[in-house]
This record gives C-alpha cells, sequence and structure tokens, in this order.
C-alpha cells in the first residue's frame, strides 16, 4: 500500500480547503437497447488521488470510463470532468485528458522514440502555467523503460514493450486526468515495479488524478488512495482497502512460532492476544503475523453480496459507517 502518512485524504490546499473535484459523476444510467447497464452511478474523484475501479465483467466499468472519457454518450445521469461536461469537451479539455487502453495501437510502422516524440508536439499548444506540456520524450521513454528500444520499430516489439509505449503515449501530454486500463498486462515484474513508480510520481509530484481499471487486485491494493467496486450498474463500495475490509466480517488470524512449532488462532481482539503471546513467551516468539481481511476478501463479498440482492443495502450502511 502508498505511505498512507505521506497522503492524507482528502488532500488541502494552501488555504486547507479539500482538494479539488476533478470527476463529479450523480446518477449516472446507461442502457443499450432493454439492457440497463448503468443504474445510477454516484461517484467523486479529487485531484492528485489514485482511484481503482473493480467490478466482474459487464459490471459497467468500460461504459462508466467511456462516458467520463468524452468517448461515449450517457442515457441520463450528470456528468462533470475538468469542469465540463465530458460529451461536449473540446480539443483544449482533451489534452488535459490521457487515455491507456488495453489493446494497444497499431503504429507499427513508427520508431519508438519517434513515435513518442510526435504524439507531444500535439500537446505543445496547449502548455499551462506549472504544467508545461509535452514531457520530454527521452525522460519519458526512461520512466517507462524504453531507452534502449528508442530506435526501435513497434512492431518489432515485444508485446510488454508495446504496452508501455501505450503508456508512454497516454501520458505524454502531462494530463491532469489519466485513465489507465489493465495497464501493466504483459509487464514482467521488474517494468510493473517501474510503471507503480511513474504512477505515484504523476500524483505526488504533478497532482495528476488517476483512474484505474484493473482485475489485478494486488495491483489496485498497491497503487490506489481509494477503490471503486461496481457491481450490478451502481457503486457498490468506495473507501480505502484498510475501510473496506470493514465489509466483511471476518475476525483476525494469529499465526506464530514457539520452540518450532507454529500456532494459529482466530480473534476478533488481535492485539489482545498479541500482547498475551508476549506476556507468556516473552522473546521466544517469532514468525509473528496478524492477517485480516484482504482486498480479495472484500471484493469477492461484495460480489456474492450483489448476486445475492442486498449488495446496495450492504453499501448504504457502510458509507454511513465511514462519514
Amino acid at each position: 500500500m502508498r505511505d498512507s502518512a505521506a497522503r492524507v485524504r482528502p488532500r488541502a490546499g494552501a488555504a486547507g480547503t479539500p482538494a479539488e473535484t476533478v470527476v463529479s459523476v450523480r446518477g449516472l444510467r446507461m442502457s443499450y437497447g432493454a439492457t440497463e447497464v448503468l443504474r445510477g452511478v454516484d461517484l467523486t474523484l479529487r485531484r492528485g488521488e489514485v482511484v481503482a475501479l473493480l467490478g466482474p465483467n459487464g459490471a459497467g466499468k468500460t461504459t462508466t470510463v467511456e462516458i467520463l472519457e468524452g468517448f461515449r454518450a450517457r442515457s441520463a445521469g450528470e456528468a462533470r470532468v475538468l469542469g465540463r461536461d465530458p460529451e461536449h469537451g473540446g480539443e483544449d479539455w482533451r489534452a488535459r485528458v490521457g487515455v491507456v487502453l488495453q489493446s494497444w495501437r497499431d503504429h507499427g510502422a513508427w520508431r519508438v522514440r519517434d513515435l513518442v516524440h510526435h504524439f507531444g508536439r500535439f500537446h505543445a499548444p496547449y502548455s499551462e502555467p506549472g504544467r508545461p506540456r509535452p514531457h520530454d520524450t527521452d525522460e519519458l521513454l526512461a520512466a517507462v523503460g524504453l531507452t534502449e528500444h528508442a530506435r526501435r520499430r513497434v512492431r518489432d516489439l515485444s508485446g510488454g514493450q508495446r504496452r508501455r509505449v501505450d503508456v508512454a503515449l497516454g501520458v505524454v501530454g502531462r494530463p491532469e486526468l489519466l485513465f489507465l486500463d489493465e495497464p501493466t498486462a504483459g509487464f514482467d515484474p521488474v517494468a510493473r515495479c517501474g510503471f507503480h513508480d511513474l504512477v505515484h510520481r504523476l500524483a505526488d509530484e504533478e497532482d495528476t488524478t488517476v483512474l484505474l481499471t484493473t482485475h489485478d487486485l494486488d495491483e489496485a491494493e498497491k497503487l490506489a488512495d481509494r477503490i471503486l467496486i461496481l457491481a450490478g450498474g451502481v457503486v457498490v463500495a468506495d473507501g480505502s482497502a484498510d475501510q473496506l475490509s470493514g465489509l466483511v466480517a471476518r475476525e483476525s488470524e494469529v499465526t506464530w512460532t514457539v520452540n518450532g512449532r507454529r500456532h494459529v488462532h482466530s480473534t476478533a481482539r488481535p492485539a489482545r492476544h498479541v500482547a498475551g503471546l508476549h506476556a507468556e513467551h516473552g522473546g521466544g516468539i517469532t514468525d509473528l503475523r496478524v492477517s485480516s481481511a484482504t482486498l480479495e476478501d472484500v471484493y469477492m463479498a461484495m460480489v456474492r453480496r450483489h448476486e445475492s440482492g442486498d449488495a446496495e443495502a450492504a453499501a448504504a450502511e457502510f458509507t454511513k459507517e465511514i462519514r
């Protein structure tokens, strides 16, 4: 998880006011014929947040993101992205938005550096005080691990390397709002770690707001300040990973080893149990670990609740608890 002490939510501006709202959605609905995909989505993203949008296939994640990107008209509801209705955003608005799609773009004949530099030039007229556009091409290639491939043609790259090109194209314009759709698919562990560092720098140093859609729960937990779970066309959970763990009624599991023998105990009061262990065994305890509900536990529980018809009620109750 990111260092919560270094990044407190909501972030405050110079005058102590809450961080600026970048995305505001109320009552968002979308129907395809008689099929209602979104049934009243409410969500808010603030400047500098990294938010993960999770949900099973068919939950409405892609439709939600396409509406916010301005690529799809909604059926009903309100949406404001960077102060505008995304359905009517102009070129200056689009220059402030970065998009990394799930599938790589077909620019096979281009050399990597030439392609990134070319895309960057389109953003130059939209530079703003404190946010010059675009990124320096060579610095960006280094950040996404493409320096040694800068002169290669895109068609000669591996799938993971092509994915890095997609990421570079999505952030070259120094966006204020960045949409990432399964961004690290095909990345090796080293490249994945480097990409996570890049996302953290964008949020921490440039106040970029990031909306991430992924099926990788571990990645969501590492990257996101806040997690939204979408099921059945509505947001059924919204909070940090620690807050969401409160949605699952599961006792903590304490494991420890004494004299080479491993012990496991479930308890609703792990701190008291650990204190008792230290009082009884002192320094003889090794491999002590306390495990509570994980993001996967929360995700699976909320999906099951949706399928059983009580997810919205559970989410409403949880919202009251964390406010």
